[in-house]
């Protein structure tokens, strides 16, 4: 493809990243563009809704286009069909389309118009049990279509390429997440959140399949350090409901999901060991963050995480199990090792430079 070809990003709900793994995905492969010259090519759907009052026409040289719809929910489905239409009747040589929930428009952006689609399935979303068995079966659908209508489908995990070449037939390309070095992003000033001086980490969103609950009412009984847990609680009636439960709690410390990266970051280098309750996904972001800093970490017990981690964490299926891992966990001189060969995982297996080359190569960007 042409050295000029344009791309367009879609499926998040748009940057400066403040969401998830699709928007940090999103960031990545803007500085990425800057670095080689390229960025004034690339185009960003975003989510006016979201997105707030401060709508900046552009992030790192790359142009922001909104719609008003909420990027995320049911709302995706229209959000990223239209933002595909957009990007296809505005020129745009090829779309990156993150997320599945817009696939139900492919076959008509393929019957008009010549823009290549690549499209990242996420974590076989249709699995969560978070979803009722109407938005099971439009989110399966959503996944059938995206791997049939698109160009090249993208798997960010071992355990997600075995399931399209089983369910499908198709071979899609594995490019797993990336990790942020502490140079790239430096820690800010947190003091007024007023940490203890060691304490044990989660970061996910309020979402049972998450684990949540699990992870808070193992630290409710007598852990050895603090927990401090960050996430979105205000957006789901479960993040409201584990409020009210452990709030209060002496030994545990809730924080609003934190989106600026030099706050984010302190927050996760002052942590003595990570945990990680995700059970769905790919190549979690958080995770692969937290092996980064070469912190001991205990993951829940499922093929994603064993997989990632390469086997070298700690793994609880359940509270009681949580709970035995915890002394030893929380105790640095015996995890130390630990840590350092999730470190060295992180470094050879998730490096953002690598990544995103694998992306632009398979983009034409």
């Amino acid at each position: 493809m042409s050295s000029l070809t344009r791309l367009a990003l879609v499926g998040t709900v748009g940057l400066p990243a403040r969401y998830g793994g699709f928007e940090t995905l999103a960031a990545r492969l803007v500085e990425a563009a800057a670095k080689r010259g390229a960025v004034d090519r690339v185009t960003v759907w975003c989510s006016a809704p979201q997105a707030g009052l401060d709508r900046p026409t552009h992030w790192m040289g790359a142009r922001l286009r909104y719609l008003p719809l909420r990027g995320n929910g049911v709302h995706s489905i229209a959000y990223d069909a239209l933002s595909l239409w957009q990007a296809a009747r505005s020129g745009h040589d090829v779309a990156l389309l993150l997320g599945v929930s817009g696939a139900s428009a492919l076959p008509l952006i393929r019957a008009t118009s010549s823009m290549r689609i690549v499209s990242h399935i996420d974590g076989i979303e249709w699995r969560r049990p978070k979803w009722g068995p109407v938005a099971r079966a439009v989110l399966r659908r959503s996944e059938a279509m995206a791997v049939r209508w698109s160009d090249h489908v993208i798997a960010d995990h071992p355990e997600i390429t075995a399931h399209v070449q089983h369910r499908y037939r198709r071979d899609p390309v594995e490019i797993a997440y990336g990790h942020e070095t502490p140079a790239a992003s430096p820690c800010a000033d947190i003091a007024d959140l007023d940490l203890p001086d060691r304490y044990a980490l989660a970061i996910a969103r309020a979402e049972p399949d998450n684990n949540l609950a699990l992870v808070l009412t193992a630290f409710a009984d007598r852990p050895p350090l603090p927990l401090v847990f960050l996430a979105n609680w205000q957006a789901t009636s479960y993040g409201r409901g584990l409020v009210a439960r452990f709030g209060r709690h002496p030994s545990i410390r809730l924080l609003e999901a934190e989106y600026d990266p030099g706050r984010l970051g302190a927050i996760r280098d002052g942590a003595a060991c990570y945990l990680h309750g995700h059970s769905a996904g790919g190549t979690n972001p958080s995770l692969v963050e937290m092996m980064g800093l070469g912190r001991p970490i205990a993951a829940f017990d499922c093929g994603f995480n064993r997989t990632t981690t390469q086997g070298k964490a700690a793994y609880f299926d359940s509270v009681e199990s949580l709970r035995a891992l915890l002394p030893a966990l929380c105790d640095a001189p015996a995890e130390a090792a630990k840590g350092v060969d999730l470190q060295a995982i992180a470094r050879r297996r998730y490096r953002w430079s690598d990544v995103t080359d694998a992306y632009f190569d398979l983009l034409g960007f």
